[in-house]
């Protein structure tokens, strides 16, 4: 089952099935997200048919690829038809045999754990402290909890369309620092199993500026571009005034009704924009095992 906003007055899809080929796309009722349907991505995938996924993931943002049996390395061609991979700072927790393989997981093995078991624990934009943010990202589910562990997706266009005009005036041209170490001891105070950053991966991840309001390279529409993950203040503010507006934004662009709740089903592969949505999760009951892989796709510098 998956959860959207019922009958959300400004989604974002179309009403009716869009029929492409032998690829089906269903919209979900919400402010966001599609399925995507006659897709074995253990099989080659035509270049006809990437780009229609192409097509729907800018109109919808975030796909739902259902019961896709893939290996790591088949994650990795399909990602690849997308753009250059990136590679988390924390190299510990990737796939030996495929680096570019984000192992989210809060199992543990042998007294250590096997991937990041914290990822997504605040709203944020994967990779906006790099100069060069993600397109987009996918993550394939391996191992899921019998209950939790559902990731929530926000859409960042309306979230800049429906602020009040006030408020886009006073943005519009605003710069805020983005950090991977924002809240990083925050995190390592809740898990233990949080490693320390060498000084080579804190050298990977030093603070970029980027625009508050970002513009999508590809289809020109507007989005707020702040997470309360790693957005640590407007720079020209006083601190003050800068933390007052930063949470004005973080709590008005993570509206429920901006949101959809996507509940895993096993094999599941969910495909986001990272220049259009943000996105958390939801948590997991500590004791019951989940694991995803993520792939990241290198997007543009913001403007």
């Amino acid at each position: 089952m998956t959860i959207a906003t019922p009958d959300a007055p400004h989604a974002a899809a179309p009403a009716l099935h869009l029929r492409l080929g032998p690829i089906e796309v269903r919209p979900l009722n919400g402010p966001l997200g599609a399925e995507v349907w006659g897709l074995d991505l253990s099989r080659d995938v035509s270049l006809e048919d990437v780009r229609r996924i192409h097509r729907a993931h800018l109109q919808h943002h975030v796909l739902i690829f259902r019961d896709q049996r893939i290996t790591p390395a088949q994650q990795v061609s399909f990602s690849a038809r997308f753009g250059p991979l990136q590679r988390h700072v924390l190299a510990q927790f990737a796939l030996p045999d495929h680096p570019e393989v984000l192992v989210v997981s809060n199992i543990v093995e042998n007294g250590r754990p096997i991937g990041l078991g914290d990822a997504g624990h605040f709203w944020h934009s994967d990779l906006s402290y790099k100069e060069r943010p993600s397109l987009g990202s996918f993550l394939h589910a391996q191992e899921l909890p019998s209950e939790g562990g559902d990731t929530l997706f926000a859409n960042q266009h309306l979230a800049w369309e429906e602020l009040p005009l006030a408020l886009k005036v006073a943005i519009a041209h605003a710069r805020a620092e983005h950090t991977y170490t924002a809240r990083y001891a925050e995190l390592q105070a809740r898990s233990p199993w949080r490693p320390n950053l060498t000084a080579a991966q804190l050298n990977e991840v030093r603070p970029v500026v980027h625009p508050v309001v970002r513009t999508h390279p590809e289809t020109g529409r507007k989005a707020l571009f702040v997470s309360e993950h790693f957005t640590t203040r407007i720079v020209g503010l006083p601190e003050d005034e800068s933390r007052a507006l930063l949470a004005e934004l973080f709590a008005l662009s993570t509206r429920a009704d901006l949101q959809y709740q996507h509940v895993w089903r096993t094999h599941d592969m969910v495909f986001w924009d990272n220049r259009s949505v943000t996105h958390l999760a939801a948590g997991t009951p500590p004791h019951l095992r989940r694991k995803l892989y993520r792939t990241t796709v290198e997007g543009d510098v913001p403007f």
